[in-house]
């Protein structure tokens, strides 16, 4: 059973009420705060670390969504992905969060073919040569001595300078590279969410915070800050629905439960009908109304059919 979490996950008051006057060392020690507290939640590796990092590959691709000049919301996304067919194209929007959901669930290094096929998700226009100059801008944050903010920063605006067409792809790498320099078996994706947040804002307030900007450094920190925050508090609600969950499992007398329950501890949502579960649409219905009375799962469409259920 996942480890209920006593008290929700929270960053010192100091670091989330900042000062325009903060210094480069003050965002740093903020953002390495973030990092340390983030990294203590992660090492506990919860039951429900998978929802809760799909659940931010959604936030972060409704960012990317608006980068990308369309107005899609968590809801149309989650619609793109689960109500198409296998083998059938979810549109832009649907393969933007599909590139977060593969970037949330990568292990290891990043390959030539794995970038290749988020340029193809995210639309980006790709080739060998921009390929090779990604992984190459990769090695060097690996090997930088930098403290991780700024080497996140600093592999951001290469890629945008290189690109300025790729900067979404540039903030999922980013997330990545986060996990690979902390040794987390997976990404959380946070940094493309704060994309349009307090973070990057300019100081005067009428205008955005750009990788390659001065000021890059520091909103990349903050944005850590603020991007944890809100991990925190996803975090608590899908812990205190995944604890809710595995209490009343035992309770549920439907053959093939135990599959509907992992997926729903691994996936930000799955659809009524259950795919992949061997249950019949009668039973998972059933099953997903038993959930729903115990409060042991949510129905996140709002809609009477075609329904989608979640922590």
């Amino acid at each position: 059973m996942a480890k209920p979490l006593s008290s929700p996950p929270r960053l010192p008051a100091w670091a989330l009420s900042r000062r325009d006057d903060w210094l480069e060392a003050d965002v740093a020690f903020a953002a390495g705060i973030a990092l340390k507290s983030l990294d203590d939640l992660v090492r506990t590796k919860p039951a429900w670390a998978g929802c809760w990092r799909q659940r931010q590959a959604l936030r972060c691709a409704a960012a990317a969504v608006r980068l990308g000049a369309r107005n899609e919301d968590e809801h149309a996304l989650r619609d793109a992905l689960l109500l198409t067919a296998a083998g059938d194209n979810p549109g832009p929007a649907g393969n933007a969060y599909l590139a977060f959901k593969r970037l949330a669930a990568k292990k290891g290094v990043i390959t030539h073919a794995f970038l290749t096929e988020l340029a193809a998700l995210l639309a980006l226009p790709w080739d060998d040569g921009l390929a090779a100059t990604v992984i190459d801008r990769i090695d060097e944050a690996l090997q930088s001595g930098r403290a991780v903010p700024f080497v996140v920063a600093d592999l951001v605006t290469a890629i945008f300078v290189e690109r300025p067409d790729a900067e979404i792809l540039a903030w999922g790498l980013a997330d990545w590279l986060i996990a690979t320099r902390l040794k987390w078996e997976h990404p959380v994706p946070i940094l493309m969410a704060e994309r349009y947040g307090a973070a990057f804002r300019t100081l005067g307030g009428r205008g955005r915070v750009r990788p390659g900007d001065e000021a890059f450094g520091r909103a990349v920190c903050l944005a850590l800050v603020d991007g944890t925050e809100a991990a925190f508090r996803a975090a608590s609600d899908i812990a205190r629905r995944a604890d809710r969950l595995l209490s009343v499992a035992p309770k549920l007398r439907t053959k093939g439960a135990d599959a509907v329950i992992r997926k729903l501890l691994e996936e930000d949502a799955i659809q009524a009908t259950a795919p992949g579960t061997n249950l019949s649409r009668w039973a998972s219905t059933r099953l997903f109304e038993r959930l729903k009375s115990l409060g042991a799962a949510r129905e996140l469409s709002g809609r009477s059919s075609f329904r989608i259920f979640g922590l």
